[in-house]
């Protein structure tokens, strides 16, 4: 014959604290050896072994994203550096714990060559492990002490810097380096190609404007009847967006979400930040990757400190004919000069 619990019994197993050893964590990467220009992609799985609903601290999870430093990864034996953000927060609530239901899974696929520095050549290992004063909670989210561990899986790099490099990601081709931040190793791949495409229509233009020869329809379609003083500004825009390509340290944030292409702080050369609209776009061509980079790094107050006046070929082709001083000063305007799509002479 079954008895019956008492309530206050039930009541108790259902506010019963979490347990570590009933939650357990499994990453497994989408495969084991990664090229140069592959995004480095792991599943994460927490799993719920015990009889009692868990209740686990989401940001030191990846089920909203990762900002914190959850992994411990190696390259060939030594830490690798972690990229990502640390934020300070407010103490936990009910709403900052995921429940996890007994004999249930969550999985979770994170990119790690964004949030890790994964692009040198080399044998990795990686692990999942955190731990901390309200990582559990009960029914009622009272916090406590509790630490999450992986296995450990190891994974091979081809990476666009050669085995044994050291120090930041950067691009030794690109005058004093490019840099990057919160960008995956595809992203890197891809910007590369953009900063090379951007460098070579800032050259061209600037030959075009130094040749010493009378401008023709590429200088009139994007800024206007031709005067002496403001050929001389333009010209000096494209020398110093050219030198900013090939002496400055150039960074490039991947972390934006908005939809458009990028933005940048004009007082904080510099450093371009890419946005939605950017990663669609074509390398070259009209407003593209290369044309982007010249875009805003023009913006720059130390560089060529442009503005948006308008946007668009359509509208700066108007404003070259109808405000040529304005066009002189237009981020897009010199964009399409650089990119000169379709080509003009």
């Amino acid at each position: 014959m079954l008895r019956r619990l008492p309530l206050f019994l039930l009541l108790g197993l259902a506010a019963a604290p979490a347990l570590a050893q009933d939650v357990s964590v499994t990453i497994t990467p989408v495969r084991q050896n990664f090229a140069r220009s592959d995004d480095v992609r792991v599943e994460v799985t927490l799993s719920n072994h015990g009889l009692a609903p868990q209740f686990i601290l989401k940001w030191h999870t990846p089920v909203e994203g990762v900002e914190a430093p959850l992994f411990d990864v190696q390259r060939d034996g030594q830490p690798v550096r972690y990229l990502g953000i640390e934020a300070k927060r407010s103490a936990p609530g009910p709403n900052d714990y995921v429940r996890l239901e007994p004999g249930a899974s969550i999985s979770t696929t994170v990119e790690l060559s964004a949030l890790y520095e994964m692009n040198v050549t080399g044998a990795y290992t990686l692990r999942y492990r955190t731990a901390a004063a309200g990582l559990f909670g009960s029914a009622s989210v009272r916090q406590m002490t509790g630490a999450l561990a992986s296995n450990t899986a190891g994974i091979w790099i081809e990476g666009r810097l050669p085995r044994g490099a050291r120090g930041p990601a950067k691009q030794a081709a690109t005058g004093s380096g490019l840099e990057f931040s919160k960008c995956s190793n595809a992203q890197q791949e891809q910007l590369v190609a953009a900063v090379d495409a951007s460098r070579a229509m800032t050259v061209d233009s600037h030959a075009y404007l130094s040749a010493g020869k009378a401008y023709g329809a590429r200088y009139g379609t994007w800024f206007g009847a031709i005067d002496p003083e403001r050929g001389a500004a333009v010209t000096r825009n494209f020398a110093a967006i050219r030198d900013a390509f090939e002496t400055k340290p150039l960074k490039i944030d991947c972390g934006c979400t908005a939809s458009y292409f990028a933005y940048v702080y004009p007082a904080q050369p510099y450093t371009i930040y890419v946005c939605k609209a950017f990663w669609t776009a074509p390398l070259t061509g009209t407003d593209s990757r290369g044309g982007t980079l010249l875009h805003e790094l023009s913006h720059f107050n130390v560089v060529a400190a442009t503005d948006d006046h308008v946007y668009g070929q359509s509208g700066a082709s108007d404003l070259a004919r109808n405000d040529p001083a304005r066009a002189a000063n237009n981020a897009d305007s010199h964009e399409y000069f650089g990119e000169n799509s379709p080509p003009l002479q």
